[in-house]
């Protein structure tokens, strides 16, 4: 792997962002007008409920749903976009390789969303009074599972786009969110029906946002939940790339001008 040519791509992508509205609105909007939304309901449910920790607890788990949300969603935002310019042949005649390509996108999605986890953090603070760092190191590995789970994710959907093409796009807005229901972003799992915990297991990030909720409630570290949420995530993330790898190959006995 070369680094100049990750760096090459990396700015490709960044500079894209410059001038593009929508990958601002990305960025920005959302995560206001949710922590608009969410942070005012949370604000009657905890007048009604006179839980202090209820608020920092909404507030914290949807900010760190962006973590996954964002890096899976410049993963597929750019593989889409080479598709959308025609340019993906152009650019694997190139001497880049698709490690390198892969690197490039790991580097623009992970900037994008400390972007937008910090500024999403900031505004939590001014509007609620509600500093999701002051869990401090707790917060880090939680972070860190994210990313990875982010990354899974992102990678799928790569891969299911360049085995079947741009007639199922879509799935990069959608497909995430069929684990936003059993990851207990907003709930713990307990409230979900019991025949679904068996499910629920197998799902990395739903160890995580229980983790949170603990660690804002108790300040305890779930370390069982960190190392399973941990393996998990690895064993994903290694399966999936092996798929990716593979769609990118059979897009190339196809011809990657033919992918549409």
């Amino acid at each position: 792997m070369k680094f100049h040519r990750i760096y090459g791509m990396f700015l490709r992508y960044t500079f894209l962002m410059r001038r593009n509205f929508d990958r601002i609105t990305d960025a920005f909007y959302w995560p206001t007008l949710d922590l608009l939304i969410w942070g005012l309901t949370s604000l009657y449910i905890q007048e009604l409920a006179q839980n202090g920790l209820l608020i920092k607890m909404v507030l914290t788990c949807l900010i760190c749903w962006y973590i996954v949300y964002r890096i899976q969603g410049d993963i597929t935002i750019n593989l889409l976009e080479e598709y959308w310019n025609h340019n993906l042949v152009n650019i694997f005649v190139s001497p880049l390789t698709f490690s390198e390509w892969m690197a490039a996108m790991i580097l623009n999605g992970f900037l994008k969303t400390i972007v937008t986890f910090v500024y999403a953090g900031a505004l939590a603070f001014l509007l609620y009074h509600v500093g999701i760092f002051s869990l401090g190191w707790y917060l880090l590995p939680y972070a860190f599972l994210l990313v990875l789970t982010g990354w899974a994710f992102g990678f799928f959907i790569a891969g299911l786009i360049l085995r079947y093409g741009l007639k199922i796009q879509t799935i990069a807005w959608t497909l995430v969110y069929v684990i936003f229901p059993f990851s207990a972003v907003f709930y713990p799992v307990s409230v979900l029906p019991e025949w679904i915990h068996p499910l629920v297991k197998f799902i990395p990030s739903s160890y995580v946002f229980e983790g949170l909720r603990q660690a804002i409630s108790t300040q305890t570290f779930n370390l069982a939940g960190f190392y399973t949420s941990l393996v998990l995530n690895i064993l994903y993330l290694a399966a999936i790339i092996v798929f990716l790898r593979f769609s990118f190959h059979k897009a190339l006995n196809r011809g990657l001008i033919s992918v549409r």
